[in-house]
């Protein structure tokens, strides 16, 4: 009997030193950062995976070694882990990673859609992010069409409100334009709803027109209202708008960055010297302060203005004054 309870008391110490020896092992491991580079590591948990699945691609990856601590450590803190992509910072330990991995603070990215641009120009821009799933075809501009873009839309121009855009893996150049999309929908929705009585337009895709128009003579914030008056009275007056900016939209590749006066004379749709009123599209992405100059121009008597050399314009009333500004740009008296 005697010696039965030395060996149990033996068994027991064994297991309690055992016990001991585990518990130091696995604080260890809690207190032990995973080997991730300094400058930290994208890691993507996929649909459906489970902790197993994670440890398996963690040490796949040299990041830690499977073991029966992983094991132990989700038994005793369970967690839901979303699917996304993560950046796994260095000093994390395992605590640390799965509690990101099941926190849903995935990795964004931006894309920026840029005042001024022309649908061309977005197309090249979302065919060059790495980081967005490519499943439109944008390489052809035959197929810019609305049945392959938006149904309700009968030209992409214009049509995609200027901002910067987070999105996160999985997300495609399709999202980006649908949310875009509504995005210009609500902003020109607000703007027409803000509009001047009076103005010469008959409908909110006018004003977008007339926007885009804006958005492409000037930068300067304090010039969109004049520039907008100007042609508001333009429209008014049934005088032609003469705008060069959409003349070089109806060349389209033909411009190589010089506009000519055999340019201004031949007739395309967008031609603005030789046809009255707006032209058939809008011929960029107006911002929302475009936007709402369109549908707010300044009063005013201008009828016209011309570069100033110094990054704006000056304004003129009469045709003489044009013609004067004109030449004190071009270096005549």
């Amino acid at each position: 009997m005697k010696t039965v309870l030395i060996t149990a008391l033996a068994v027991l110490v064994l297991a309690g030193a055992t016990l001991g020896f585990a518990w130091s092992r696995y604080q260890q491991f809690l207190q032990t950062p995973l080997a991730i580079p300094v400058t930290g590591e994208l890691f993507e948990v996929q649909p459906g995976y489970g902790g197993a699945d994670i440890v398996r691609q963690l040490s796949e990856r040299g990041f830690t070694q499977a073991g029966w601590e992983w094991k132990l450590l989700m038994r005793l803190e369970p967690a839901i882990y979303r699917a996304g992509e993560y950046r796994l910072q260095v000093g994390s330990g395992p605590r640390e990673v799965l509690a990101l991995l099941a926190s849903g603070r995935v990795v964004a990215y931006q894309f920026t859609l840029v005042e001024g641009w022309t649908f061309r120009q977005l197309a090249q821009a979302l065919l060059a992010d790495p980081n967005l799933e490519h499943v439109l075809d944008l390489t052809d501009p035959s197929q810019w069409t609305p049945s392959n873009l938006f149904p309700d839309m009968q030209h992409p121009e214009g049509w995609f409100l200027p901002e910067t855009y987070q999105f996160t893996k999985g997300d495609s150049d399709r999202d980006i334009l649908l949310r875009a999309h509504a995005a210009m929908q609500e902003a020109l929705d607000d703007a027409w709803e803000r509009r001047a009585t009076g103005l010469p337009l008959d409908s909110p895709y006018e004003l977008l027109i007339l926007a885009s128009i804006i958005e492409k003579e000037t930068a300067l914030e304090e010039e969109r209202g004049q520039i907008s008056g100007v042609f508001v009275r333009r429209l008014n007056k049934r005088m032609r708008l003469q705008t060069d900016p959409t003349v070089i939209y109806g060349m389209g590749e033909d411009f190589d960055g010089d506009i000519r006066r055999k340019d201004l004379r031949t007739d395309t749709p967008y031609n603005t010297y030789t046809r009255h009123g707006l032209p058939p599209t809008p011929i960029a992405m107006p911002g929302r302060a475009s936007l709402l100059a369109a549908a707010s121009p300044e009063p005013g008597e201008t009828l016209y203005f011309v570069a100033n050399g110094k990054g704006g314009h000056t304004f003129s009333k009469t045709l003489a004054e044009h013609q004067a500004a004109v030449n004190k740009l071009i270096g005549k008296n």
